[in-house]
């Protein structure tokens, strides 16, 4: 059994939808009895990663991973970064974010970024393992299509002319930073 530390609904789909067929008895927080919100308190997303992992296995005394992740964009200097869900303010919605960035954007012929994941698992002792996946691409001048959250409707992949939001779920769910994350955790843990 895996307990994932998030309490992001979005994020929470995406994973069960991932380690969907990996054998793992995938469950959520609340599902676990842990409803406790955990301050992001790091400065680089495996930090946060391994604090959400790590508080939640202490207390649960069993294997918890956590998916700290978000959009680095070079030309603002890899911002939002590990503030990605909080870049407009606390509470903004993912237009919100998406305008924000855009604006930010306006004017910039570099739009490389890149998505990261880094995901930690915890053991019942509090020691942690951490993966890292990323995507690359380029943010785009408006959003495009109704799939998926976050920044996914401003994101097309390298190697693709559709967003994240455009994609059919299988295809994103296999070339995504939370998939590739999530199959480096895979490979480590069937040895546990």
């Amino acid at each position: 059994m895996l307990i994932i530390a998030s309490n992001n609904k979005h994020k929470i789909s995406e994973l069960k939808s991932i380690l969907s067929g990996s054998g793992f008895k995938v469950i959520t927080m609340a599902e676990a009895g842990f409803f406790h919100n955990i301050e992001e308190t790091g400065n680089t997303f495996e930090e946060n990663a391994v604090l959400k992992a790590r508080s939640i296995a202490l207390q649960k005394h069993t294997f918890v991973f956590a998916d700290d992740s978000g959009l680095e964009v070079e030309a603002l200097d890899y911002r939002p970064g590990v503030y990605s869900a909080r870049y407009a303010g606390e509470g903004a919605s993912d237009m919100d974010k998406i305008n924000k960035l855009l604006h930010e954007l306006k004017g910039k012929t570099n739009r490389r970024a890149r998505f990261v994941s880094v995901i930690a698992i915890s053991r019942p002792d509090g020691s942690v393992d951490t993966f890292r996946g990323e995507v690359h691409g380029k943010i785009i001048d408006a959003p495009r299509g109704i799939n998926g959250f976050g920044y996914d409707p401003v994101f097309v992949p390298e190697g693709y002319d559709k967003t994240f939001a455009e994609l059919e779920e299988a295809i994103k769910n296999s070339i995504s930073h939370r998939a590739k994350s999530t199959a480096k955790m895979l490979k480590v843990i069937s040895s546990y």
